[in-house]
């Protein structure tokens, strides 16, 4: 039996080899099962492992100059509705705010956060920042590690394992990109699943892809343009969407739950060929790759939302803290295709931090079980 399934794959796998044009090249049946026999090396597939295609998404700025101007509009061209998400944010955390004080007033306990924070990068500072600032907001308790950028995965694996085990910890964040010198994907292995309100464990990203599966946190960010999308009024079953990135953190994600959400979903990343082209039939058009001006307005179809995700520090010595951010979109050209665009900042990063504090409330509903 083992020999006649052996054989018909071995049969199935010259055929395929055939209709690619590589009958000269493929040995015998009887050869291939000889070398099966006696050589436990044989090559079956050609594809390799997936890993080693994983070259890194190197993407080409259209212009150095971080200001764009706006395109001069004719009579028949709109002006996009803003999407304000730090006005949505303020809502949904006000609403976390109540629910964490009938927690408190029902059991006697909060939600609890903890925060991973390694080196001086001004924008991961500014964004743990803003997120501990959110949870005194709703109420939630916090918790910071602050590592140097020389800390060793030791360190980190430590402070982790300190917050698995804290009781009243039901969220753990590390605070992304790590310096390279540490195993990013070892560090976010780590994080207890039941805590893993970043929604990054293979399990919650596994659960996320696969239909009538429910993971028990969705990824911050996408959680936040889907929320962004249905708040604003969009349809998003039946369209047309395009991801531009595929990022862990925010491509892959988004494009997961569009498609969840029953769009028809492109993911576009530096290798594709005419991205602009195929952008400008997109419905809706996700971004998330921090190149300034990358998406320009004739990449747009007229009248297509826009979630513009990516964030690229720019030196500002007028700023607060000497920088100030831009967004992967050409804000003031998508103004005048658009019919909604989200402003960089103010737009999708209001709304991550509250759909961390949600993932974060909702962790601790179900350690002690509160429905």
């Amino acid at each position: 039996m083992m020999m006649m399934m052996m054989m018909k794959r071995i049969t199935q796998s010259m055929t395929v080899m055939w209709q690619k044009g590589l009958k000269k090249s493929m040995p015998s049946t009887s050869r291939a099962v000889n070398t099966l026999k006696h050589n436990h090396c044989y090559q079956i597939r050609k594809s390799p492992p997936l890993v080693s295609l994983d070259f890194p998404d190197i993407w080409t700025p259209n212009s150095l100059d971080y200001d764009c101007s706006p395109i001069q509009k004719g009579s028949n061209e709109q002006t996009a509705a803003v999407i304000d998400g730090k006005s949505i944010s303020e809502e949904i955390i006000s609403g976390i705010a109540s629910e964490v004080s009938r927690m408190k007033e029902s059991i006697g306990k909060v939600p609890g956060l903890a925060v991973i924070l390694v080196g001086q990068r001004r924008d991961s500072q500014t964004y743990v920042r803003n997120k501990i600032k959110a949870c005194e907001e709703a109420g939630i308790k916090s918790l910071m590690a602050e590592l140097p950028e020389d800390c060793t995965e030791d360190e980190i694996l430590s402070a982790l394992s300190s917050f698995n085990e804290n009781p009243s910890i039901h969220g753990i964040l590390v605070q992304l990109p790590l310096p390279k010198h540490l195993d990013e994907e070892k560090i976010l292995n780590m994080v207890s699943l039941e805590k893993d309100v970043d929604g990054f464990n293979p399990l919650n990203m596994g659960n996320l892809a696969m239909r009538g599966r429910e993971p028990l946190f969705i990824p911050c960010t996408a959680k936040g343009c889907i929320e962004l999308l249905l708040r604003s009024g969009v349809e998003i079953m039946g369209k047309k969407a395009v991801v531009i990135g595929r990022s862990n953190i925010a491509g892959l994600p988004t494009s997961l739950l569009l498609q969840r959400h029953h769009a028809t979903v492109s993911i576009l990343h530096a290798l594709s060929k005419n991205p602009d082209q195929i952008t400008r039939q997109a419905d809706i058009v996700v971004t998330a790759v921090g190149v300034p001006n990358l998406v320009r307005g004739h990449w747009l179809k007229p009248g297509a939302v826009v979630i513009d995700v990516g964030t690229y520090p720019v030196e500002d010595p007028s700023s607060e803290f000497g920088y100030h951010l831009v967004g992967d979109v050409c804000y003031e050209e998508a103004l005048g295709v658009a019919s909604a665009v989200t402003p960089v900042p103010g737009g999708v990063g209001p709304m991550t931090i509250a759909m961390l504090l949600s993932n974060t409330l909702d962790s601790a509903k179900r350690a002690y079980d509160i429905t």
